[in-house]
């Protein structure tokens, strides 16, 4: 939390009587979210977001393509190297306030070793990728931000299928819970996550047919 911000509401003289608002309208939200939870099915592509249930339209082919190109070569490299496991779409991310279905996120081994099989609410992967859109990029850069790195999401990565390029975001070693951009990458840059363990690939991977399948021959070796 920002240091400022905790200043000035300890400087507040009805800081306690603000905190009981505060606390009572938590109450009221965490009832919504369990009504929007036993509202939610496969059917809906739903999150609920600081208090609101959030409904996204079908998305475009080139974030449909960006999805299944960039999900097919990490899970194969999950599966492979025996890391963790891959989740795409309609895996629901259980937070403190908010819950997310990001377009893609990789949970450790060490993280899945909990799972059951009809589990339906997952915590903090390690990585999370969203895929723009007009309706969601708002959301993608602000509110999921903050909130991924608040709970220490070590990496994330933020696509733009038109302009073809990848957004890499990582948490540093230091406690700070802001994302520092390590770069933004495109055609034939290689992108190399950090929570991914030796997974790399040339950007063009997430979005051309041809890269996508030079990079699985890569992954396969």
């Amino acid at each position: 939390m920002d240091n400022t911000l905790v200043e000035q509401l300890l400087d507040t003289p009805d800081l306690h009587f603000l905190l009981q608002e505060v606390n009572n309208s938590l109450q009221a939200e965490a009832k919504r979210r369990a009504e929007f939870y036993d509202w939610i099915n496969e059917d809906h592509k739903a999150e609920f977001i600081n208090g609101r249930v959030v409904l996204h339209s079908p998305v475009m082919l080139r974030h449909i393509r960006a999805s299944m190109l960039l999900s097919q070569l990490m899970s194969w490299h999950v599966m492979l190297n025996d890391l963790g496991e891959v989740m795409v779409e309609k895996a629901m991310l259980h937070l403190t306030r908010n819950s997310y279905e990001p377009d893609i996120c990789f949970f450790s081994k060490e993280k899945t070793a909990d799972f059951e099989p009809q589990q339906m609410l997952f915590p903090a992967p390690d990585l999370v990728v969203e895929i723009l859109s007009k309706s969601t990029e708002k959301i993608d850069r602000g509110v999921k931000k903050i909130d991924y790195a608040a709970h220490r999401i070590a990496e994330y990565w933020i696509i733009d299928a038109d302009k073809q390029s990848i957004e890499q975001w990582i948490l540093p070693q230091s406690a700070t819970a802001e994302y520092v951009l390590l770069g933004v990458w495109s055609g034939s840059q290689r992108l190399t996550s950090h929570a991914v363990t030796g997974f790399s690939i040339e950007a063009a991977a997430a979005f051309d047919a041809a890269a996508n399948q030079r990079a699985m021959q890569e992954l396969k070796k």
